[in-house]
């Protein structure tokens, strides 16, 4: 019992470092810089899909987990990994691999953002 607390422990220690150490990176690149967040966003995602390519981000994926996945580099990695996975398959697939394997994703996102604005009211910001 104590050795599955000190795995989960260490499992939450690994996930937070990793996706903290990318929040850290990003937030040097907003302080030091005059990119948008926009730009950044893009640049982290295509960051995770060259990592992915290059077979650098499937080991900390394996290392960190949500760490790792929860991030806009982890949705690079998964628009990646669907496409590869559908390239094994054909053309057709490696095109549709990433929108399958991106799919549940965007329609969790999409179903409880209109949930949310349905039960909130929605304000314009005052300054």
């Amino acid at each position: 019992m104590e050795r599955e607390i000190l795995e989960i422990v260490l499992m939450f220690v690994k996930a937070f470092a990793v996706g903290g150490g990318i929040c850290l990176a990003a937030q040097i690149i907003i302080n030091f810089t005059k990119l948008t967040a926009g730009k950044i966003l893009v640049y982290f995602m295509l960051a995770g899909v060259v990592l992915t390519a290059a077979g650098a981000y499937q080991p900390l994926v394996e290392f960190a987990g949500a760490g790792a996945t929860v991030p806009i580099c982890g949705f690079g990695y998964l628009l990646a990994s669907g496409a590869i996975k559908g390239a094994e398959r054909g053309l057709f697939y490696a095109l549709t691999g990433p929108l399958a394997a991106a799919s549940a994703g965007v329609t969790a996102a999409v179903v409880f953002s209109f949930l949310a604005a349905l039960i909130f009211k929605a304000k314009t910001k005052r300054n």
